[in-house]
């Protein structure tokens, strides 16, 4: 299996150091704290609640789901008034839980309202991606900002990006090469840009091509564009040799090169706001499909055109995580969803393991580290079940205000977004 790697080296004090959580899910995006076949156990903790392992706890203003990013001793995340008038990266020392930089990045005097998703998005969902010296933050067509990680000052920003979100942005920052990787799926416009990291200016633009045929379905949903959303962000990979970024829209997913972003592949479904992150394995793209049918799809990367009928390998139709993107660990596939049951399968075939009610609701995605896989509800728990062929709990953690945001790691540390703080969760020395 060839995979494309994150990893970003920073020379602090002589030493060389990486990212160690640069993006959504990961240095590979796929949701695994360590390397694939690195043995060493980062010595992450099992056990915690509010009194237990926890080195600090902040408060962080306002609202937004997107996940941490660390690297060089920082933590950023962002936030957003709940109105989404105003827009904010910020720093958080990741040693010592105080805030280091809070720098409003955008401003709009009539952001347009989350209506009904209120509940389950924010004006700050989509989470940043960090590299030495610089942070990329985003509040899809609210604007998106380099920041130099020094200084937290701006370095360039674009707000020029045309979508009508309709139930606020999702997807997140995807890096490659010299580009900044975005996704745009809204009820109006339909499409990913890639800018220059250095200057911010338009590299390419691809829209989808999927056809729309709104007209064909009835109801209001139709009418207000909601058929053509989605919230899904990106997966870069590698087939054949060459780079490949998975991206799952409405009413289809897509292959790309993420060079030119030209279209390498399609295949459709009749589903759209889909939010997981695809996953990867051997030649096949795992795609969840959108929310209401909420199915999951194997496909064939390696094909060209439409590839609907010819490389769909299999489908799985029960108890998908709607939400929460899925987890890949040694050929199984763990999907938590929404109605708190997690379901595992084999990747190669799509057949159940096994479904079990775990308990609670996911929004945010699993993590695996240490041979254990990190399941985190909406309520604020975690359960941390072992991965394999039936179910194994090792543990439950409870911490207040419940998760929205995934999860970052860095060395032997968990760093946790409620809806109203950041922890860093560490087993005391």
């Amino acid at each position: 299996m060839k995979r494309t790697f994150l990893l970003i080296f920073l020379t602090l004090g002589g030493l060389a150091t990486y990212a160690d959580w640069p993006e959504f899910r990961g240095p590979r995006g796929d949701g695994h704290a360590s390397a694939p076949g690195d043995p060493k156990p980062l010595g992450l903790p099992l056990h915690w609640s509010e009194t237990n392992n926890i080195k600090w706890k902040t408060a962080i203003p306002f609202r937004g789901w997107s996940a941490p990013v660390v690297m060089g001793g920082q933590v950023w995340l962002t936030t957003a008034t709940e109105d989404g008038r105003d827009c904010f990266a910020i720093c958080v020392d990741a040693k010592t839980g105080k805030e280091v930089f809070n720098e409003k990045v955008f401003h709009h005097d009539s952001p347009e309202p989350l209506g009904n998703g209120a509940s389950m998005n924010s004006y700050a969902t989509p989470s940043p991606a960090i590299e030495p010296g610089r942070v990329y933050v985003h509040f899809g067509s609210a604007g998106t900002a380099c920041l130099d990680t020094k200084s937290g000052k701006v370095l360039w920003k674009r707000d020029d990006l045309p979508c009508r979100h309709y139930r606020g942005p999702s997807s997140s920052v995807v890096l490659f090469e010299n580009l900044v990787i975005l996704t745009f799926d809204g009820a109006d416009l339909q499409y990913l840009a890639a800018l220059d990291k250095q200057t911010g200016a338009t590299v390419w633009k691809t829209n989808r091509s999927v056809a729309w045929n709104d007209e064909t379905v009835p109801g209001p949903m139709a009418k207000d564009g909601d058929l053509r959303k989605a919230h899904s962000t990106p997966l870069l990979v590698t087939v054949g040799g060459k780079p490949q970024l998975l991206s799952s829209g409405a009413k289809a997913a897509y292959g790309y090169d993420p060079r030119t972003g030209q279209e390498l592949w399609r295949v459709q479904y009749p589903d759209w706001s889909g939010a997981p992150r695809p996953l990867f394995d051997n030649g096949l793209a795992f795609i969840v499909t959108g929310l209401t049918k909420k199915e999951l799809w194997a496909v064939k990367t390696d094909g060209h055109g439409d590839v609907t009928e010819t490389g769909v390998v299999w489908k799985l139709k029960t108890h998908i995580g709607k939400y929460a993107s899925p987890l890949l660990v040694d050929g199984l596939i763990y999907t938590a969803a929404e109605e708190s049951f997690v379901t595992c399968l084999e990747a190669a075939t799509g057949q159940t393991v096994w479904t079990e009610r775990v308990g609670g609701k996911y929004a945010a995605s699993p993590i695996y580290a240490d041979g254990r896989i990190y399941l985190f509800d909406q309520d604020g728990t975690t359960t941390v079940i072992k991965p394999g062929r039936a179910l194994e709990v090792l543990a439950t953690n409870t911490l207040a205000a419940g998760f929205m945001a995934s999860p970052a790691v860095s060395g032997k540390a968990l760093f946790l977004r409620t809806r109203t703080h950041l922890y860093r969760v560490e087993s005391a020395p």
